[in-house]
């Protein structure tokens, strides 16, 4: 009995080590997470007639990723974006980490009322993110519309895929 328990011992030991989370960050390998991003921030809306309205978004907030080939665990978020009740959403968005490292995208979608699928396309970055590339979608879900132009919402669905460029040597753990 103790001679199998060592036997197991040794070979459980000697068998591949399991990466943590984000270690796979390697140029050239497409890598999926998924998350939650949430935002406050300021819409200012014109009428473009009876039934169509424009506005201009801009929102701060924080952005958690999860999964194996997340970019990055935390993210400190921007966004700045255009929105059209017919035409849908065009947008730009900096996450930036604790290390003030930074993720580049731009944003299209339906952005609507009555269809909000957002995509995102990454642009690479800064510092571990230089050159990386990929695309996330999500939907959105408004929180509090406030009389004063004030604005929270709640991104619904995100997931993505990243391929990490030349910094991804110092990739998070």
């Amino acid at each position: 009995m103790v001679l199998a328990l060592a036997l197991v011992l040794l070979v459980t030991a000697c068998g591949p080590a399991t990466q943590a989370p984000g270690s796979a960050a390697t140029a050239g390998t497409w890598l999926e997470f998924e998350g939650s991003w949430s935002a406050a921030g300021s819409r200012r809306t014109i009428s473009l007639g009876a039934d169509r309205r424009a506005s201009i978004l801009e929102m701060r907030g924080t952005l958690l990723l999860a999964g194996s080939g997340r970019p990055g665990v935390g993210f400190r978020s921007d966004l700045l974006a255009l929105t059209d009740s017919v035409t849908g959403l065009t947008g730009r968005s900096v996450w930036t980490d604790e290390r003030g490292d930074q993720v580049f995208s731009e944003l299209q979608g339906e952005g609507t009322a009555a269809h909000n699928r957002i995509q995102g396309t990454i642009l690479g970055g800064t510092g571990r993110y230089a050159g990386a590339t990929g695309s996330y979608e999500f939907s959105w879900r408004s929180v509090v519309e406030g009389e004063d132009c004030a604005i929270q919402w709640r991104a619904v669905g995100l997931k993505g895929r990243v391929r990490p460029g030349t910094g991804a040597g110092d990739a998070p753990k």
